[in-house]
């Protein structure tokens, strides 16, 4: 929701299906295919020599500082999504409603976790595409989420 709604405020397209199809899709964010091959190489834990060229790579066409803060995205991701998935927190009712159509469009929803999350009604799934107002420096922006 977050990528989305910085997408939206900053008047940038950004395919968002590249948060579950990985390197099949352009997502639009600089280095974005770098990225998304950092994050299934880290996760799949194969192909060492593919990780180091990748990072070489992100290194080299951004900086070293920009590698770090992708690790450091890809960890706390991992660690978040262990938590909550080993303590059994599901995503809470607000978010689910606000999150409903999202998740549906860009398949979070066929994950195994998601079955842990507590189901949106059309209702309330409607009402979660209404405008969100987002503060920026003292002027409202209204973005769809």
């Amino acid at each position: 929701m977050l990528l989305r709604a910085n997408s939206e405020l900053n008047e940038k397209d950004t395919n968002l299906l590249a948060v579950t199809e990985g390197t099949e899709v352009e997502s639009g964010v600089p280095q974005g295919m770098l990225l998304s091959k950092l994050v299934e190489l880290t996760l799949s834990g194969d192909e060492p020599a593919a990780q180091a060229q990748v990072r070489q790579d992100l290194c080299d066409q951004h900086s070293p500082a920009g590698l770090v803060d992708a690790a450091a995205v890809i960890g706390n991701f991992q660690r978040m999504f262990r938590i909550a998935d080993g303590t059994g927190i599901p995503l809470d009712r607000p978010v689910s409603v606000v999150s409903a159509k999202l998740r549906n469009e860009i398949g979070i929803n066929k994950f195994e976790s998601a079955d842990r999350t507590p189901k949106v009604g059309a209702l309330l799934a409607g009402l979660g595409t209404n405008c969100v107002h987002l503060s920026s420096n003292a002027s409202q922006k209204a973005v769809r989420v």
